[in-house]
């Protein structure tokens, strides 16, 4: 064999070693939703509450580009609710 075809194996392997693992599901109403949706949808609502509490103590005149900050607010929520429900 030459070392390109078992460099090129390995490194397949890599790329299937997480296909073993089952990704989580939940049960809402009968149907079965991955767990990441929930995740984006909570993620969603944290930064909609996020930006009504910062309009309200006028805070959100410094978050400047406000088409940045607000996505990656979004992101940091998605992942934490991510970490906190399903780390395992």
């Amino acid at each position: 064999m030459k070392p390109s075809h078992v460099r090129a194996g390995l490194i397949a392997l890599l790329f299937v070693a997480g296909c073993g693992n089952h990704s989580p599901v939940i049960d809402v109403l009968g149907s079965y939703f991955p767990a990441w949706i929930v995740c984006i949808i909570a993620g969603l609502t944290l930064t909609l509450i996020a930006r009504l509490l910062l309009i309200a103590f006028k805070l959100d005149t410094g978050l400047h580009p406000a088409g940045i900050v607000y996505p990656c607010l979004m992101i940091v929520f998605t992942m934490a609710v991510w970490l906190l429900f399903y780390k395992n």
